[in-house]
């Protein structure tokens, strides 16, 4: 009796509450991957996310400093935390400007450059410190693993940091370095956590994913008891290998693959259905002219010829690649020989960019700028042409079936009927279009593939209906 008096006398042990921090990502999915790592560090050091300016004690800014437009979406998105939370810590390509950044807001507690990640998670601890103890410590994670900002059934696999190339309109090497490739078995291994957690589709991405171990002459590492090299080609074959809980090949995507040669020797894994057939090529332009200013890599491979030995292999390989227009010196023929060059590619997907002229950039110093009003009327006919092309592309696709991954699935509507939204192997997420699916099964959830009639298009996208 006694003692349970004196323990009623005790006052229940409060636990402090998690100091909780906020993240606004900006820029390309390399960024984002960036700061999944800095959130999962905080997380593991006993910090809470933060959905809201409000509810937090420090905020993040992952920034983008790659063309002039983005880093005024950097600065404005600064700007916006400071006036919402006043606790502001600037990390990313931008950070390398902090000069600028502190020029504009001297109120920012830290400036970091990119993937500097120790330099971020110390700026946290001192902005607001952590509730470190063996109360906090020893309290299991509700959600094991490390934070993602991308849904579950997919995630970006990020194989290197930084760039060999000094192509004249980029700043990337000034910004993340020179290339520096991750060990290939801390890939698989991060690979082989993802799928077994519930993710369907990896994201392969680098600055230069065809160059993966370059910087470490491809050395071999042990996996799964065999040596593998740090090479394109060895990481796409283990990476097919890997399976669902269910037992289901993920799809694996590959960005940012520069034409070298042995890009070949992907192609078949492809055919075979081990690897998405997806590259996500970055041509930047056709013009060997324009090529050469621009100072880009591989600008001499006859790449017409082996687009089409690619397709000869993987008739279904889908081809994504991004244009610049109005570059230094581009003239009207220059031009027009991009457009016959893309009516011969067929490139399933492709995007286009004005150029834009980028601070420190070896292109700055070019001469003959072309004119605003002309990069709008080239820009306005390269959309033109590549949609057309899209959209007959898509057309040819009406009456096949094909396997689809679902990212949404949609409310009943007033009928019962059940929409979705899909993507087939020839979209990425957030970057080329998608499968809108009507009268969808209840029980259809994100992340399920589905074998998909496709029964309508447009330039961009597919609609269908679910099939049996």
């Amino acid at each position: 009796m006694g003692r349970a008096t004196m323990a009623s006398q005790i006052p229940p042990l409060e636990i402090p509450e998690a100091p909780k921090v906020g993240m606004v990502s900006l820029g390309c999915p390399k960024a984002l991957v960036d700061s999944e790592r800095i959130l999962t560090r905080l997380r593991a050091d006993g910090y809470a996310m933060s959905a809201d300016y409000a509810g937090a004690d420090v905020v993040l800014v992952n920034t983008c400093g790659f063309l002039d437009s983005a880093k005024e979406e950097s600065l404005s998105a600064i700007g916006e935390a400071i006036a919402e939370n006043g606790r502001v810590i600037v990390t990313g390509c931008m950070g390398n400007e902090a000069d600028v950044i502190r020029a504009k807001f001297p109120q920012v507690l830290a400036v970091t450059g990119a993937h500097q990640y120790e330099a971020v998670v110390e700026a946290v601890h001192e902005a607001a410190p952590p509730s470190m103890g063996p109360y906090i410590d020893l309290i299991p994670q509700a959600e094991p693993g490390d934070v993602k900002l991308t849904p579950r059934h997919y995630g970006y696999l990020k194989i290197s940091e930084g760039c060999n190339h000094a192509c004249a309109f980029c700043i990337i090497p000034s910004l993340r370095g020179k290339l520096a490739s991750r060990r290939i078995d801390a890939v698989l291994r991060e690979a082989e956590k993802l799928v077994a957690a519930g993710t369907k589709e990896l994201l392969v991405i680098s600055q230069d994913t065809s160059a993966y171990g370059v910087d470490v002459r491809h050395e071999e590492r042990m996996w799964k008891g065999e040596p593998v090299r740090t090479h394109m080609t060895d990481l796409a074959r283990e990476l097919g290998k890997l399976r669902t809980p269910e037992g289901e090949t993920p799809w694996v995507r590959l960005h940012y693959v520069y034409p070298y040669p042995h890009v070949d020797a992907v192609i078949p894994l492809m055919a075979e259905g081990l690897v998405t057939p997806y590259l996500d090529i970055p041509f930047q332009h056709a013009s060997p002219n324009v090529l050469r200013s621009m100072k880009r890599p591989a600008n001499e491979a006859k790449v017409l010829d082996r687009i089409k030995a690619w397709r000869e292999i993987c008739p279904d390989i889908a081809i994504r690649s991004s244009f610049v227009v109005g570059f230094p010196g581009e003239t009207e023929a220059d031009f027009e020989y991009l457009l016959e060059w893309l009516e011969e590619a067929q490139l399933d997907r492709v995007g286009g960019f004005r150029f834009e002229p980028v601070a420190g950039a070896a292109a700055n110093d070019l001469p003959n700028p072309v004119p605003e009003e002309i990069k709008e009327e080239r820009y306005r006919r390269l959309m033109e042409t590549t949609e057309r092309i899209s959209a007959a592309k898509l057309a040819a696709k009406i009456g096949r079936t094909i396997k689809v991954i679902v990212d949404e699935v949609g409310e009943p509507d007033e009928d019962g009927d059940i929409g979705a939204t899909a993507r087939s192997q020839a979209d990425a997420p957030e970057i080329d279009g998608a499968v809108y699916l009507r009268n969808v099964p209840a029980t259809l959830k994100a992340g399920d593939f589905a074998q998909v009639l496709v029964e309508d298009a447009d330039a961009h996208d597919l609609y269908g209906v679910i099939v049996e």
